[in-house]
């Protein structure tokens, strides 16, 4: 492990972001953390907590790893645009139906990319990276005062971490992932949720879903952890099909705050289960 930053954190909002909740999840880790797997990276509150040496990183979204892989390597460019962008309602729709001509915008660098990825993260409604089923960024104006679009130390941070730090960036299947990490390796997992209500399901972070045959496919993948003696870690909500499907693990609960949600009402804390293997 290396000496770790304390600047180093998450540089979006993401939905089901562990930051709120990582000081509960901190004694549940084992105490060797590297090499470490994340196939599910969203905000990357976890690996930047852990900050591993090496590290198997991967998010279904694209967008989403290409935003980490400009922040490793073109810091400073992304820090220069994102200033160029003000929090203003017409330019953010302008910026958000940049992917709706997919000729213009497949043309755009990827610091145009990333800066737009982190701009509508931090001015759209609560944060929300929501896309529909073209795969179009579809979350309105959020109306922040202030929104602190360009968060230059901590991007300068994440940037000297990435390229100090040996990580390998993919946007593939989870299987795909789990199936090539090695005994010795831990693995954190922090999937799409099993919704708790028939109203509380949320997968637009990229087009499909994750419903619950993905949930049983992932189940079985960590079974084949198990069986092949690799660690792992997997966070869920506390619903009876998840306690079921894990049933043969060690299962904790924990309450997380939920920001993210259209009623109001909703937010607050919720119970979640954290799965491990190992005690």
């Amino acid at each position: 492990m290396m000496r770790k930053n304390r600047l180093v954190a998450p540089v979006v909002k993401w939905v089901g972001g562990k930051r709120q909740l990582i000081e509960d999840l901190a004694p549940l880790f084992p105490r060797r953390v590297s090499p470490y797997c994340e196939p599910f990276l969203g905000g990357g509150a976890v690996l930047f907590r852990l900050q591993p040496s090496t590290a198997y990183v991967n998010d279904i979204n694209a967008e989403l790893i290409q935003m980490y892989e400009t922040i490793r390597d073109e810091v400073e460019a992304l820090i220069a645009a994102l200033g160029e962008h003000p929090n203003e309602e017409e330019h953010f729709y302008r910026v958000r139906d940049w992917d709706r001509d997919k000729e213009r915008y497949n043309a755009l660098d990827r610091v145009q990319k990333a800066a737009r990825t982190l701009y509508l993260n931090k001015t759209c409604y609560n944060g929300l990276f929501r896309v529909n089923r073209s795969g179009e960024f579809n979350t309105p104006f959020g109306r922040y005062k202030n929104p602190n679009i360009v968060n230059a130390p901590t991007l300068r941070a994440v940037s000297a971490y990435l390229r100090r730090a040996r990580i390998a960036f993919s946007s593939v299947d989870y299987a795909e992932v789990l199936a090539r990490v090695q005994r010795g390796t831990f693995v954190y997992l922090d999937p799409p949720y099993d919704p708790v209500s028939d109203t509380a399901n949320f997968t637009g972070y990229a087009k499909g879903g994750f419903d619950r045959s993905e949930q049983i496919r992932l189940r079985e993948c960590c079974d084949e952890l198990n069986r092949r003696g690799v660690r792992f870690m997997l966070s869920n909500s506390a619903t009876p099909f998840i306690r079921e499907q894990y049933a043969a693990y060690s299962i904790a609960t924990v309450q997380a705050n939920r920001a993210i949600n259209s009623n109001a009402s909703r937010r607050g804390q919720v119970d979640e289960v954290v799965i491990r293997n190992y005690e």
